[in-house]
């Protein structure tokens, strides 16, 4: 692939996935102006910062510029949603709990890294943590498909949400391939075929509310890498 075009499939790709980070305001502004949590749980954006904080290093390791910028802003900006559920949640034990065990996580996984000699033996075995914590966040909408097909209605499915997850996949399966970077390929193809199926929910268990669809904003962000 021509240099320009890689750059382009890049910046794109860097651009999309922040956006869809910034999607986690719309949950915190919500939580702001009720001035409460209810029963929305802080757990997304906690394993958001496990995530991006993961494949920081992973870019890190690999020396690839676009997944460290995305895991920069990514990292930060989950941080930032979590203090900010921590202020406003009554249950402040859980979210620490949840956090310190993520911090354990990261921080034995960030000692190994500095202490394996061997590069490609510490890019492989942080490749294979970073996919396996990417397929488990885009195996968590699960439930939610078959609640749909259960009731037969995709009025609980965030449609916006969804097509831009099924993007930002896409960009970063085909980013993935340029690079020839299997660990950036694998999560990121389940991912595509995850969304894929759930908008062929849409087609195939139309909204049944007369005013659109009545779903709330999905309070979880996927992260890709």
């Amino acid at each position: 692939m021509p240099i320009e075009l890689l750059d382009f499939l890049s910046t794109t790709t860097v651009i999309s996935t922040i956006l869809q980070f910034l999607s986690g305001i719309l949950v915190c502004r919500k939580c702001m102006q009720r001035k409460s949590t209810e029963n929305v749980s802080a757990m997304p954006f906690i394993s958001g910062f496990l995530s991006c904080s993961l494949w920081l290093k992973y870019g890190l390791l690999t020396k690839e510029a676009s997944v460290v910028l995305v895991n920069i802003a990514g990292t930060c900006l989950m941080f930032g949603y979590t203090v900010i559920f921590y202020v406003l949640s009554t249950n402040k034990k859980v979210i620490l709990r949840q956090f310190a065990t993520v911090l354990l996580v990261l921080v034995s996984v960030v000692a190994y890294t500095q202490y394996e000699t061997e590069l490609a033996r510490s890019v492989e075995i942080l490749g294979v943590i970073c996919c396996t914590v990417t397929v488990l966040f885009f195996a968590a909408p699960l439930t939610m498909l078959l609640h749909v097909i259960r009731v037969k209605n995709s009025d609980s499915l965030p449609f916006p949400l969804i097509l831009s997850s099924f993007f930002v996949c896409l960009q970063w399966f085909i980013y993935g391939i340029v690079i020839q970077d299997t660990f950036i390929q694998i999560p990121n193809f389940l991912g595509c075929v995850l969304t894929v199926l759930q908008l062929m929910l849409f087609l195939i268990y139309p909204s049944k509310s007369s005013s659109g669809p009545s779903y709330k904003l999905l309070d979880n962000s996927v992260t890709i890498s």
